[in-house]
C-alpha cells in the first residue's frame, strides 16, 4: 500500500491576517449600520496591535540579524510587512473614502483644523488652554535630554524645530506626549457645532498649538507618531519566588518591550521618520504611513458618542436561560438534570444567579472556582468575596498569566486573598485555562456537588459578546473529576484517573487524536464517519494530520474555525473530504463544540480548549461529554448545522489558502440572525 499524499500546511501568521480581512468585510457591507461598520474597523485595528505585540518580534529579530534560514527570516518579515501594509491600506481608504463621507452625510463629522470656522477655532482655543495645555511638556532634545522613553501605542508628536533654544543651542528636535487621560476624541457643544454632531480630535487640537509649545522657535516639519512593542510577557517561573510579584515587574517593562512597528502620518517627512527609525531599530518594512488618526482603534469613542440608533445593530437583550425558571433554586433543578446556556442569546445572568443561590446558601460549604479573565469590575468577584464573608471555603484559582490581563488578575487575587479566600496560581509552567466552578452542598447526611463548565470566560461584558455555551450539571461523575482537578491544582499531586472529564496537558490531546483515528479506522471498514469540530483556532500539526488521515479513509470532516486555520481545504488527492468555514458575525464566535459520529454511534465535547499546541500541552484544559440526548441535539443544530448552512456570515476556505465569501443570495440568512429570532420568540411565548 502506498503512503497517502503529504499536506503542506498554511502559515500562521498570514492566516490571522486572514481574518483581519473578513473582518474588514463587515466594515465593508453597506447593508451594516453605519457606527458598526466603524467598530469593526476599529477592531482590526485593535487585533493588528495584538498581532505586532504577539507575532511580530521573531520576524523583526531575523532581519536585524540577517536570518535566511529557520522559520523566522528576512523573507517572512518580508511577506509578512508587505500583508500587514496592504491591510492597513485598504483599512485607510475605506475611512477616508466611504465611512468618513457616509458619517458626513448624516451630520456627524470629526472637523480637522482647515475645515474650522473661527467660533469652532475660539473654542478649540479654549478648550487647549483650559484642558490640554496644563498637561504637556515638550521636550527638547540635546545631551543633556536624550531620546524619551516613548511607552507601547502611546500616542506623540515630533516636532522640527528652526532658531535657537533659550541657551543659544540648536536643538532642533523635540517630542511631544499626548496625554493618555484626555479624550481622543471631543465633541464640540450645539451652541458652536448647530445643528451637525461635530468632533475634533485631541492630535488636531495639540497639532493647531504646536508654535504655542516652543515660543521663540520656528516649528518646521512635524508628525504623529506611535510605536508599537513586543508585549509578551516573559517570567521565568521556575526561578521565582513569587510570581505575583515578578509579573508586577514584568509588567512595567511591557511598555518599553523591542519596537517592532512605527506608524506616522502620511505627511511626515523622510528626515522625522528616518530619524524615528534609527531611534527604535527598525527597517523600513516596519514604517506605516497612514492617511488619517494614527491610531484608529480610539475611534470607538465615536462609536459611544453618538446616540443616533438607526446607525446600530437594533438592540438585542438575551433571555433568561429556557432551561431556567427565575427565582427557582438551582440545586433542585440541577437534580431534575443538566442546564446548557447558549451565551449571549441567553443571558450569563443565569451562571451569575447560580453563584449568588451558591453564596447565600446557609447549606453550601465550599465554592471552587477557576479564574481566565473575569474583566476589572466583576460581579462575579464581589459574590466570591460575599460568600467568604458569610463563612463558606472560597477557594479561586486565578491565571495571573492571562496575556493582557494580568494587572486585573493581580489585582482580583489580591483582593480575594484579603477577605481570607484561598487563592492559588495554578501549575508552574502551565496556563490554567479551564473554566469550572464547583460548588459542594451539605444535603442531610450526606455532601453533594454541583458544578458549572464553560467554553469562554467568566466575564459578564464579554458574556454579551461571545457566543459560548455554559453547562451546569449534578452529575457524581463530572463532578468527582472536577473536585479532583482542584485539589491537583492546589496541591500538585498526582492527578487520579477521571471519569469523564478530559483534561490538557495530560490527555487531552491524545484522547482527540485517538478518537479521530478510530473514526477513520472504521470508516476504512466501510463504517459512515463524520466530524463537526467548531473552534476559534486550528493550528496543531498532530490534530491536522489526523483529521487528515481520517478524511483520506473517507470520514467527512467539517471544521468551523472562526479565526487561524493551518489545514487547507479541499487540496485534490489530500484534504478532498475536509471543508473548512469561518463565521464572522455580530457577535464572536467562540464556543469550542466537537462532534464525532461513526454508524449510528455519535459522541459529542464541549471544551474550554482551541486545537492548538498551546491548549494541548502548554495549558491546564478541559474537555467535557454531553450525553444528554436532548442537550446534545440542541448544541448540533444551534452550534454545527446553524454554521454549516449560514448564508450571511461565513467564508470557505480553499485550497490555495484563500477564503470565499458565501453566496448567500439564495438563503441570506445569518446563523446568529436566526439563533436571536428563535430565542426571542421562546421569550415571547414565555412571557405570554
Amino acid at each position: 500500500m502506498s503512503n497517502p499524499p503529504s499536506v503542506s500546511f498554511l502559515d500562521r501568521d498570514h492566516s490571522i491576517l486572514a481574518f483581519n480581512e473578513r473582518v474588514l468585510d463587515w466594515a465593508r457591507r453597506p447593508d451594516v449600520p453605519l457606527l458598526e461598520r466603524l467598530r469593526y474597523l476599529c477592531i482590526v485595528s485593535s487585533n493588528l496591535d495584538e498581532f505586532f505585540e504577539v507575532r511580530a518580534a521573531p520576524h523583526l529579530t531575523a532581519v536585524q540579524n540577517g536570518d535566511h534560514k529557520g522559520p523566522y527570516t528576512v523573507e517572512t518579515f518580508e511577506a509578512l510587512a508587505a500583508a500587514a501594509h496592504d491591510l492597513v491600506a485598504r483599512q485607510y481608504a475605506l475611512y477616508n473614502d466611504e465611512l468618513m463621507p457616509t458619517f458626513k452625510k448624516h451630520g456627524i463629522e470629526i472637523i480637522s483644523h482647515g475645515d474650522r470656522n473661527p467660533a469652532h477655532r475660539k473654542w478649540v482655543d479654549e478648550y487647549f488652554e483650559r484642558e490640554v495645555r496644563p498637561l504637556l511638556i515638550p521636550v527638547g532634545l540635546d545631551p543633556a535630554h536624550p531620546f524619551p522613553q516613548v511607552a507601547n501605542k502611546s500616542l506623540n508628536f515630533i516636532v522640527h524645530l528652526g532658531g535657537k533654544d533659550a541657551f543659544g543651542r540648536e536643538n532642533e528636535i523635540a517630542i511631544v506626549k499626548v496625554p493618555r487621560v484626555l479624550p481622543r476624541l471631543i465633541r464640540m457643544p450645539d451652541k458652536v457645532a448647530g445643528k451637525k454632531t461635530l468632533f475634533v480630535s485631541l492630535s488636531s487640537v495639540i497639532r493647531a498649538h504646536l508654535h504655542n509649545l516652543f515660543p521663540g522657535r520656528e516649528v518646521g516639519q512635524f508628525s504623529q507618531f506611535r510605536v508599537t512593542r513586543h508585549s509578551d510577557l516573559a517570567v521565568d517561573e521556575d526561578d521565582v519566588q513569587n510570581l505575583r510579584t515578578a509579573l508586577r515587574q514584568g509588567l512595567q517593562h511591557r511598555h518599553y518591550g523591542q519596537a517592532v512597528r512605527l506608524e506616522v502620518s502620511a505627511g511626515c517627512s523622510e528626515f522625522l521618520s528616518g530619524f524615528l527609525l534609527k531611534q527604535f531599530n527598525l527597517p523600513m518594512a516596519a514604517l506605516y504611513r497612514v492617511h488619517g488618526p494614527v491610531n484608529l482603534v480610539r475611534l470607538t469613542q465615536l462609536v459611544d458618542l453618538v446616540d443616533e440608533q438607526p446607525l446600530r445593530f437594533p438592540p438585542y437583550k438575551a433571555t433568561y436561560p429556557v432551561a431556567l425558571l427565575p427565582g427557582q433554586s438551582f440545586f433542585e433543578r440541577l437534580r431534575q438534570g443538566d442546564v446548557l446556556i447558549h451565551q449571549p442569546y441567553e443571558s450569563f445572568d443565569g451562571v451569575l444567579a447560580f453563584l449568588r443561590e451558591a453564596a447565600n446558601d446557609p447549606q453550601v460549604l465550599a465554592i471552587k472556582q477557576t479564574i481566565y479573565r473575569t474583566g476589572s469590575d466583576s460581579v462575579l468577584m464581589d459574590l466570591l468575596r460575599e460568600a467568604v464573608r458569610r463563612g463558606k471555603e472560597v477557594t479561586a484559582v486565578v491565571e495571573l498569566k492571562a496575556r493582557f490581563d494580568e494587572e486585573a488578575n493581580i489585582n482580583w487575587a489580591e483582593s480575594l486573598e484579603s477577605v481570607g479566600a484561598q487563592v492559588v496560581y495554578g501549575v508552574v509552567g502551565l496556563k490554567t485555562h479551564a473554566k469550572m466552578l464547583l460548588v459542594t452542598r451539605r444535603e442531610g447526611k450526606a455532601m453533594r456537588r454541583y458544578g458549572h463548565l464553560s467554553t469562554g470566560n467568566y466575564n459578564p461584558r464579554t458574556a454579551r459578546l461571545y457566543t459560548d455555551l455554559s453547562y451546569l450539571t449534578a452529575d457524581t461523575q463530572l463532578t468527582a473529576d472536577m473536585e479532583a482537578v482542584f485539589v491537583h491544582l492546589a496541591s500538585q499531586s498526582k492527578l487520579p484517573r477521571l471519569h469523564k472529564l478530559w483534561l490538557a496537558p495530560f490527555y487531552l490531546h491524545r484522547r482527540f487524536i485517538e478518537k479521530i483515528d478510530a473514526i477513520g479506522d472504521a470508516a476504512a471498514q466501510g463504517k459512515p464517519g463524520r466530524i463537526v469540530a467548531k473552534m476559534n483556532a486550528l493550528t496543531d500539526e498532530a490534530l491536522m494530520l489526523a483529521l487528515v488521515r481520517a478524511g483520506q479513509k473517507g470520514v467527512k470532516v467539517d471544521l468551523i474555525v472562526r479565526g487561524a486555520c493551518m489545514l487547507p481545504a479541499q487540496v485534490p488527492g489530500v484534504t478532498d473530504n475536509i471543508r473548512v468555514r469561518s463565521i464572522i458575525g455580530r457577535f464572536l464566535e467562540h464556543s469550542r463544540v466537537f462532534y464525532f459520529r461513526s454508524g449510528a454511534d455519535e459522541d459529542l465535547y464541549l471544551a474550554s480548549a482551541d486545537w492548538m499546541n498551546r491548549n494541548m500541552l502548554r495549558r491546564i484544559e478541559i474537555a467535557w461529554p454531553v450525553t444528554d440526548p436532548a442537550l446534545r441535539q440542541r448544541i448540533i443544530d444551534e452550534c454545527l448545522v446553524a454554521g454549516l448552512h449560514d448564508g450571511r456570515a461565513a467564508w470557505d476556505l480553499g485550497p490555495d489558502g484563500r477564503y470565499q465569501r458565501v453566496d448567500g443570495r439564495q438563503s441570506g440568512h445569518g446563523s446568529q440572525d436566526a439563533l436571536m429570532a428563535r430565542y426571542a420568540a421562546r421569550d415571547q411565548a414565555r412571557d405570554a
